[in-house]
């Protein structure tokens, strides 16, 4: 059986001083904040072996793990991850947004990958622990957020080509900036050789081996001085599916379109929120295939995910064609990004249900 004692922070631990109740906010300066490697207190694990469900779990000082080099996750990328934020609103107090969808999607993924997974309340609860013991890491409102990046991973020794032995739940955060400044907007490139996902693959759950194969096409747009990649679907490379790390939506005549989920398409919690969102606006939205055609003639368009929230984007392009699209206040973008971020710091009444205090 896999102890937990292969958990405990490491020579390597950052530690920090235990939050002081009267201490509201860590040492830092918030005008200064990146997205990067923040470390902060605490973080959460809870472990079980195959076959058996997750018991309670528990809080430890940040630090390295040890991991077998036989480890099912080193070995087969038997792992899984999620992203949340927590929010500190004008008078204090701590909001998650939708927690409960996080959860979901991860025990679709772990069902994918054949790993047990924490049940919603276990995951909830965990995630809640992990922000109260590391709330002085939460920034100030509009200073940023406290990200929670909750780890599902086959954690115990295989050699065989087969599901790990035991698995582990772990839970850390960093505070970071928003990367995604309000008016800020993003230049997107076709790639037309580099599939991100394949029918019957693992496009549609966030298995860590989704991530690193897009490495090189995203650098290559980049040095380009394009902000992301949209992908193309694999079966008839047609129509648009995501970019690398977001969904994306496109207007025509006051019409919203979105690609359909069809497996090949990570199912996104913001581009969930932003269609029952329109859809109480009573905006038209349509999930289907999108061909490139309609992507090129569309009014308006923009991405959507944890990390940049509702961003319009600003220009397409496509192989040597270059369409720019509306932006700015008047868009529909706009309307909704503001209405979604007045749900999530808590500035109008959550009418959806959406939030969750965590103090």
């Amino acid at each position: 059986m896999l102890s937990d004692t292969i958990f405990q922070a490491t020579s390597d631990t950052v530690l920090h001083s235990a939050p002081d109740g009267d201490e509201k906010h860590a040492d830092v300066n918030w005008d200064q904040l990146k997205v990067g490697v923040n470390p902060t207190d605490y973080m959460y694990t809870m472990t079980c072996s195959s076959g058996g469900k997750f018991a309670k779990g528990h809080l430890i000082p940040f630090g390295n793990i040890e991991l077998s080099p036989f480890a099912g996750v080193l070995n087969y990328g038997q792992g899984l991850f999620e992203g949340l934020k927590a929010m500190r609103k004008k008078d204090g107090r701590i909001l998650l947004f939708r927690p409960e969808e996080n959860a979901l999607r991860m025990k679709m993924g772990a069902e994918r990958l054949c790993m047990p997974s924490p049940s919603v309340e276990q995951f909830m609860e965990a995630v809640k622990q992990t922000v109260i013991a590391n709330k002085r890491w939460v920034p100030p409102p509009g200073k940023g957020v406290l990200y929670v990046r909750p780890l599902l991973m086959g954690s115990g020794p295989i050699l065989g080509l087969a599901p790990a032995p035991e698995y582990t739940f772990l839970i850390y955060a960093s505070p970071v900036t928003s990367s995604i400044k309000n008016g800020s907007t993003m230049n997107l490139y076709v790639e037309n050789e580099v599939r991100r996902a394949t029918p019957g693959g693992t496009g549609g759950v966030k298995s860590i081996t989704n991530y690193s194969p897009v490495f090189q096409a995203v650098n290559k747009a980049r040095a380009k001085g394009f902000t992301d990649v949209l992908f193309l679907d694999a079966a008839t490379g047609k129509n648009i599916e995501e970019a690398s790390t977001s969904n994306i939506f496109f207007v025509k005549d006051n019409v919203i379109l979105c690609p359909r989920t069809n497996g090949t398409i990570l199912p996104g919690i913001t581009k969930k929120s932003i269609i029952e969102i329109a859809l109480d606006l009573s905006y038209q939205v349509e999930e289907r295939d999108v061909p490139l055609e309609d992507v090129l003639a569309a009014d308006e368009v923009f991405c959507t995910g944890t990390a940049v929230g509702v961003i319009a984007v600003a220009s397409i392009t496509y192989q040597d064609k270059r369409v720019e699209y509306m932006t700015g206040e008047e868009t529909i973008s706009h309307q909704l990004r503001v209405m979604l971020t007045e749900i999530q710091t808590g500035l109008v009444e959550d009418k959806m249900g959406w939030t969750m205090h965590v103090d």
